[in-house]
């Protein structure tokens, strides 16, 4: 089934909406609320970004109104429930801060969907930078607005090899692809915890405050896991949870291409996502 909540819920998050981090752990979590009572597992949740309707992964961080004056409808077609954010500038820019920041958002929009419970779907060109002009309604298109250009400059071939390393993440970590939810209360063995930036676990006033925008998602088990996203517009520093013995490995981070060690605690860039191991 098409979880548009998970969409929307993601959407809301990475584009700095104010209360939106109890929603976006719903949806990371495999959407249990709308799937467990009818007896279904997260496998039953199809999560999604953008699909064939409306805008692309790239236009959803370029645009915040629709584009459709082509489809000859003075542009009356296509939803304005878009929940996107231009970061600046309408459309195409030359802003070296504003490309910076719409790559990470994209990049940070792509981690979480590979790295959430459920089933996902990648929109077709999504993972190369396809772009419509801010058209959120070219199914009446048939030409280069809706064509996939596979002539990639360095920013498609960097985000294509980007897409690729966050799926075969997913790939080989089956934390990442439950058949069954978490259970309701963390199990030493099979338990899930929300961390705030002290990294201790979040409180009831936490998840109600509206200007947090930093969520922590700790698997515990074997190989403890932990997922880190701000998206808020400022960095924040955020204390990791202590283990036995050995440093936490960031293996991903969508600000930053490097890997490296981190042992008590580490700083979370604007609009970022964090994947961190631990031995």
């Amino acid at each position: 089934e098409w979880n548009g909540r998970w969409r929307d819920g993601v959407r809301r998050f990475w584009r700095g909406d104010p209360g939106a981090v109890g929603e976006l752990a719903s949806r990371l979590a495999g959407s249990s609320d709308l799937y467990a009572p009818g007896g279904r597992g997260p496998l039953a949740s199809v999560t999604f970004v953008p699909c064939h309707d409306g805008f692309t992964l790239h236009d959803l961080v370029s645009h915040e109104r629709k584009h459709n004056d082509a489809n000859g409808e003075q542009n009356r077609d296509g939803t304005d429930h878009n929940l996107s954010r231009n970061w600046g500038v309408e459309g195409p820019s030359a802003s070296a801060q504003v490309t910076r920041v719409r790559e990470r958002v994209k990049r940070s929009l792509l981690a979480t969907l590979a790295f959430s419970q459920g089933v996902p779907m990648l929109s077709h060109g999504d993972e190369l930078g396809r772009t419509q002009r801010g058209n959120n309604n070219a199914y009446c298109q048939d030409g280069p607005l809706t064509w996939v250009e596979w002539d990639l400059d360095p920013a498609g071939r960097a985000l294509l090899e980007f897409t690729r390393r966050v799926f075969a993440i997913r790939a080989a970590t089956p934390a990442l692809r439950r058949t069954t939810f978490f259970p309701p209360r963390p199990a030493e063995s099979d338990g899930l915890t929300w961390l705030r930036s002290d990294g201790t676990p979040m409180t009831e006033e936490d998840w109600a405050h509206d200007s947090n925008h930093l969520l922590g998602m700790l698997f515990d088990g074997t190989r403890p896991m932990l997922l880190l996203m701000n998206g808020g517009g400022r960095s924040r520093a955020f204390v990791l949870p202590e283990r036995p013995a050995g440093a936490w490995t960031v293996v991903l981070d969508t600000a930053h291409d490097d890997r490296h060690l981190a042992d008590t605690g580490l700083t979370l860039a604007p609009h970022s996502l964090l994947l961190l191991h631990h031995p």
